[in-house]
């Protein structure tokens, strides 16, 4: 029997994309916009994508925010994908003064753009494990994934186990954080190595 997720759909996320990506991943996918829901889950995705503001505000007027900060609090396992990632971070530079879920103390940076680094970053990026995240159990040392971002959670946000990528700065471009996962890049989008973060996902998280 596949492993069951519930799939956040509340209108600021690419759920169709990510829904495909999870059932590939082996995954029984719920795809819901209704906040009722989150309490019978074993498991949630939060996809993220746009501005962090309209992100926020889409997310708090959905109804999503106090469920899925309760789910979080008592264990639930979370996937934040790209925004919904740095949606998990106590705010952002995109956004002054707008909070995010503030699940992972640290503000969200913008990149510099300097010559070899335009912003957003566009392309593929090299990962480098740092602890024992259970999503890249196993990853070998030329992983890489496919990142489109102008933000990026920095490195010197308390993260023990993750993966760091390099552009101008180090930042966490994937990180686990108790029941707390997040990738910066998109899985689906990154091939094989995309395809096996699921994977461990549903694995080591899920199983």
């Amino acid at each position: 029997m596949s492993a069951a997720v519930l799939l956040l759909d509340y209108g600021a996320g690419n759920v169709r994309s990510a829904a495909k990506a999870l059932e590939r991943a082996g995954m029984t996918v719920a795809v819901s916009a209704d906040p009722a829901d989150v309490s019978h889950a074993d498991a949630l995705v939060v996809p993220g994508q746009g501005h962090f503001r309209q992100v926020m505000e889409a997310f708090d007027s959905s109804g999503f925010h106090a469920p899925v900060m309760d789910a979080a609090g008592a264990g639930t396992p979370l996937l934040g994908i790209c925004v919904g990632m740095q949606m998990m971070l106590s705010d952002s530079e995109e956004a002054p003064g707008v909070p995010g879920l503030g699940l992972v103390p640290g503000t969200v940076r913008k990149f510099d753009a300097a010559p070899g680094h335009k912003v957003p970053q566009m392309g593929w990026n090299g990962l480098e494990l740092h602890g024992d995240p259970p999503l890249l159990r196993g990853m070998g040392a030329d992983a890489y994934a496919y990142f489109v971002h102008s933000y990026y959670v920095p490195a010197e946000v308390a993260v023990d186990d993750g993966a760091l990528a390099h552009y101008g700065v180090p930042f966490w471009a994937a990180f686990s954080v108790g029941n707390l996962h997040a990738t910066q890049f998109h899985p689906e989008k990154s091939g094989a190595v995309g395809l096996g973060i699921l994977e461990r996902f549903r694995r080591y998280v899920l199983n």
